[in-house]
């Protein structure tokens, strides 16, 4: 059955309101949206140009911002040159990876430009990772180099063991503000490039738009982190799109960046769109709610860049005379809930949101060009939102085998199409890649991606967010793979089997992660001390369960899957679930026994998860 939804009752664009605003913005920005439309995807435009170009036009101008230290683009750009020349001398060449393990700081975005000037990859693992997820994903992409942060060396010394090093692969050590020596094995980077030239390396002319950047580590239906691939394209696109045109950054503007940079929205959004006009930078290590607007403040930021959960956390502090004491000027990021989007923007005082939809793994972005308010915005690439049963968890095809379009107000699942500068490019793991395709979906022979989100049509060309489909649900602004969490838990030798799915609390953003586990123990004998210590060894914070539902046994299909949409439906309704339930609260260390009390407190958004 197809989700029908009633649009009277939703945000539909005014068509009206809408040319007027398109024609505003063609008229004012008419060659730059020309030049965006003509972009060649196979011509010599890249991340490392971009760079030595804003460099070159802004020498003087600040690049960085990072705690108390500032760079300059001259500085910032001689960095990444000693950095690129001493990688080449060691010979590494276009199409060569280095692996990344560093944290939020200068020198993250230093190596990514210095090895994309080579034309090589920087494979950007999620500082986040432990355990098994960790060892998988330096395993997956194992690089010509390594570069280790001292704040991440013990957690990578925990995993060394399990990995598939060479004897020829240098691993080089990049040291934070704290002062250790040197570990045994590996290079300071620092010092050994100390020496080297800071011109502009010959090799930055001959890498393409096209070519791959980067690869991000994305969670999938299918299991452990893939890598997900990142072209320059991508930074070329954002740098016009996000930068110049929809939030018309100049040399004046500081945006302020607190999510990590191995995900998309700061690496191929927040970076490009700063960079394209002579903007600075102002990197946070990570969000901290608490010391967010001080933060903003410090730094005199008049741009920042959020996940929808960013905007919760603060929209739910205690109202403060301040909230509106800053130079913020607009915001870009995604995942601003439609209820809470005209108090935040209110409330701070913000004049531009510009919210957006993209996924790493996908060359194709919406975007909120006109400033309309609760929506994705508008798509130039060549997209569908198709008819979907919610109830066989599949797209619709007719009588003929193709599958149809919603109407007006509906919501359907996401497709757009792959060809010319949309082309998937993939995840390095093949079949991976083609599980991700839709073949003959209009017609005969073309080919659509399957971007696995539910999205409602708003007209004019502007969707809503709706929902995500399958095995992955997004909690604190990460995507979760259900059987990811599901091989951890089942590796606990106290669970015999589990069933991970998500769940909605009410007031929180995203879906959170339930386990309901048939366990080898009792209850009571259950050791919830030892499962929460290794659940934080073997698993990110955000991906660790907050609910666990004991039971004697878990329905399976013929083909031995199990069966959650039962599981979903009941949720942890205290009046519905007769097994029972335990919950990790916001700061407690382990999962303690789930009561009607707690329950009524959920339901009252007494707690903030």
């Amino acid at each position: 059955m197809a989700h029908k939804t009633n649009p009277q009752n939703l945000d539909i664009i005014d068509k009206r309101e809408f040319r007027k605003r398109r024609k505003e913005l063609f008229k004012k920005h008419k060659q730059l949206i020309q030049d965006i439309l003509d972009l060649p995807f196979d011509n010599k435009i890249s991340w490392g140009m971009i760079v030595e170009n804003t460099a070159q036009k802004y020498p003087d101008n600040i690049a960085i911002i990072f705690e108390e230290n500032t760079l300059t683009y001259r500085k910032f750009n001689e960095l990444v040159n000693r950095h690129a020349n001493y990688f080449i001398s060691l010979g590494l060449k276009k199409g060569d990876i280095i692996e990344i393990l560093v944290s939020n700081r200068t020198e993250l975005l230093i190596y990514i430009t210095a090895i994309s000037k080579i034309g090589a990859i920087s494979s950007l693992i999620n500082t986040n990772l432990r355990g098994k997820s960790l060892v998988y994903s330096i395993n997956k992409t194992s690089g010509k180099f390594m570069i280790v942060g001292s704040e991440l060396i013990d957690v990578f010394n925990s995993i060394k063991p399990e990995l598939d090093l060479t004897h020829n692969q240098k691993l080089f050590f990049s040291l934070d503000v704290d002062s250790i020596p040197v570990p045994d094995g590996f290079i300071d980077l620092s010092l050994s490039v100390k020496d080297f030239p800071a011109h502009n390396p010959s090799t930055t002319a001959s890498v393409k738009t096209m070519d791959p950047f980067a690869y991000v580590f994305t969670s999938g239906t299918t299991g452990l982190p893939k890598a997900a691939i990142r072209t320059h394209y991508g930074m070329v696109g954002a740098a016009y799109t996000y930068g110049l045109l929809m939030t018309e950054v100049n040399p004046k503007d500081i945006i302020y960046i607190p999510l990590p940079f191995f995900h998309a929205t700061a690496l191929s959004v927040g970076w490009p769109a700063a960079f394209a006009g002579g903007a600075a930078v102002a990197i946070g290590r990570k969000f901290r709610v608490s010391h967010f607007w001080q933060d903003i403040r410090k730094s005199n930021a008049t741009i920042f860049l959020y996940v929808g959960e960013m905007c919760s956390y603060l929209i739910n502090q205690p109202p403060n005379p301040n909230d509106k004491n800053h130079s913020v000027r607009a915001i870009i990021g995604n995942g601003l809930r439609p209820e809470i989007w005209n108090d935040f923007k209110e409330r701070y005082g913000i004049v531009f949101i510009g919210e957006f939809y993209g996924a790493s793994e996908v060359p194709a972005i919406f975007v909120n060009l006109l400033n309309f308010d609760c929506t994705l915005g508008m798509c130039s690439s060549p997209y569908a939102i198709v008819k979907y049963d919610f109830e066989e968890d599949k797209a619709i095809r007719n009588e003929n085998g193709y599958m149809e379009r919603v109407d007006l107000g509906d919501v359907g699942l996401l497709l757009f199409e792959s060809k010319g500068s949309t082309k998937f490019p993939g995840y390095i793991d093949k079949e991976a890649s083609e599980a991700k395709l839709f073949q003959n979906v209009f017609i005969d022979g073309d080919v659509w991606i399957n971007t696995g989100d539910l999205i409602r049509d708003q007209g004019c060309n502007h969707a809503q967010f709706f929902d995500r489909l399958g095995d992955t649900f997004r909690w604190k602004g990460h995507n979760v793979s259900t059987t990811e969490v599901e091989k951890i838990l089942n590796s606990f030798e106290q669970i015999l089997i589990s069933c991970v799915y998500s769940v909605k609390i009410p007031g929180a953003d995203g879906r959170t992660g339930m386990a309901s586990i048939i366990p080898s123990v009792r209850v009571d004998n259950f050791d919830f001390k030892g499962f929460a210590n290794y659940l934080r060894e073997n698993l990110a914070t955000y991906a660790i369960p907050i609910f666990l539902r004991f039971k004697t046994d878990l329905e399976t299909t013929a083909t031995l899957k199990l069966k959650k949409a039962t599981l979903k439906k009941e949720t942890f309704d205290i009046g519905v679930v007769s097994d029972i339930i335990y919950i990790m609260l916001s700061g407690e260390s382990e999962h303690t026994r789930f009561t009607k009390e707690i329950y009524e407190n959920i339901q009252n958004q007494k707690y903030h998860f």
